[in-house]
């Protein structure tokens, strides 16, 4: 297996992020020995949320998103809750991000409603995926197909549906970018 001390990792957050969907992820990232660095869209910290009602832990970016150059990064992270993509979404670098990883075949994550902000990115077209059901018909409209499992691994691409498949998505950005840097590791030695 890769050594993933090599890994660097882009979360994408803004004020009503799904608590567990930022911290957990980031917890088992930085576990297997990954850089994660968190972006949003100002320097202050932001306000996390438990299932969108209780406010939970605040997250303390390391950039605004203004700074994010992506080549610095092999994955981008995005948690949920619903505010979360919906403020990230109406943001152009944001969305200029997400297009920047999908156009460069760099893994991106989205967990339950992050999925908004790539289909604000119109990156989801002939893409199989999952998000949380209230946005199913939006990642459908967008040309996504869209199905109901605890994760979904299309390509670069990982979807999971909420806090509950954490542990699956968590598994499936580890592998991903374990395949992507032995993958890099044969490309130097070659």
């Amino acid at each position: 297996m890769a050594d993933l001390s090599q890994a660097r990792v882009l979360m994408l957050a803004a004020d009503g992020f799904e608590t567990v969907e930022l911290f957990e992820p980031r917890k088992a990232l930085e576990a297997a020995g990954a850089t994660v660095t968190l972006a949003s869209l100002k320097a202050d910290p932001i306000q996390g949320m438990e299932q969108d009602i209780n406010k939970g832990e605040t997250a303390t970016p390391d950039l605004t998103i203004d700074d994010v150059d992506t080549d610095d990064y092999d994955a981008l992270v995005i948690p949920g809750g619903t505010c979360n993509p919906d403020k990230l979404r109406l943001n152009e670098r944001a969305v200029e991000i997400v297009t920047e990883f999908m156009e460069d075949d760099k893994i991106v994550a989205a967990i339950c409603h992050a999925p908004w902000l790539l289909v604000e990115a119109d990156v989801v077209d002939g893409r199989r995926m999952t998000g949380y059901p209230s946005i199913r018909t939006d990642m459908t409209n967008a040309g996504a197909e869209v199905v109901d499992e605890e994760v979904v691994v299309d390509g670069n691409l990982i979807t999971s549906r909420n806090p509950q498949d954490i542990p699956a998505f968590n598994e499936a950005i580890l592998a991903a970018l374990h395949e992507e840097l032995a993958d890099e590791d044969e490309t130097e030695e070659a």
